[in-house]
């Protein structure tokens, strides 16, 4: 008789799950795995079968009342057996009492309704090459790591339901990224990291104060970065945001609905032009 077992992801574990994801078509990060782990290391899960890793799914705690849920992957081979819905399952409890958030794929949204989600709005991937686009007067550009962490962590919070300062320093800091911050008297009016994928570059976070501001990051961004293609996971809820994508020529590649097992959290969304991670939030 089979034997499934669930644990705890081991780092090798952790960047398989990218693979995985990697062939889903999700195109993530080169070195997202490192700033997930930092996040909260026990929020990895895998699923073997009779030793051979099968299912995975992560489960993120954040502060005492939210949640975010993501990697859900069940291979091609075990669907349809049960397997992924005892990983499912077990992720659920560890983020039993909490708001909790995803990404649904399209394929999976009915699902997730089935548990307890409602969709709060879409994200939109749009990609393609910027056009060059320069700052609004008095608005300059400047690398992320050259603020101080606390004030980078304090906008981030403006836009997030909790703070997440361990993923968010590796996120900003790690290889293969560039981030940058958007200046106005001495004011953070705006924040992007745009980081190396297997296909576009992502960026994400992509907060501002402006369409312009929003226009000139992604644009520096892929300047900073020598990116030919860039990918923005764009709320449809936010419709500046959307309408910047089309006038910047970035196409609509990819969609997911965001969903939630309680309220949407109250966050400026009207600053919210990009989201940082669809495995993460």
């Amino acid at each position: 008789m089979a034997t499934f077992e669930i644990g705890v992801a081991s780092a090798d574990d952790v960047a398989r799950m990218a693979e995985w994801a990697a062939d889903e078509g999700w195109n993530p990060g080169n070195t997202d795995v490192l700033a997930f782990q930092a996040a909260d290391p026990g929020a990895f899960l895998i699923g073997r079968l009779d030793g051979r890793p099968v299912a995975c799914i992560s489960v993120v705690r954040y502060g005492t009342e939210f949640g975010f849920l993501g990697f859900y992957i069940a291979r091609q081979e075990i669907r349809g057996k049960g397997y992924g819905i005892k990983v499912w399952n077990a992720g659920m409890a560890r983020l039993k009492g909490r708001n909790v958030g995803l990404d649904g794929v399209v394929a999976q949204q009915h699902n997730y309704k089935k548990s307890g989600f409602s969709p709060a709005w879409n994200n939109i991937r749009h990609e393609g090459a910027p056009p060059a686009m320069p700052p609004p007067g008095g608005v300059t550009l400047v690398d992320a790591r050259a603020l101080s962490f606390d004030r980078l962590a304090a906008y981030d919070r403006r836009f997030f339901p909790e703070s997440r300062d361990q993923f968010l320093a590796p996120w900003i800091a790690l290889p293969e990224r560039t981030g940058l911050v958007a200046i106005e008297n001495g004011e953070v009016q705006g924040l992007g990291v745009i980081r190396a994928c297997r296909a576009a570059s992502r960026i994400g976070p992509l907060y501002a104060a402006s369409s312009g501001i929003a226009a000139a990051l992604v644009s520096g961004l892929a300047t900073k970065a020598g990116a030919t293609g860039v990918a923005i996971d764009i709320p449809d809820r936010n419709e500046p945001a959307v309408r910047l994508a089309e006038q910047m020529g970035l196409k609509p590649a990819f969609e997911t609905a965001r969903m939630y097992t309680g309220p949407a959290p109250a966050v400026e969304y009207a600053g919210l032009f990009g989201v940082t991670s669809l495995e993460l939030g």
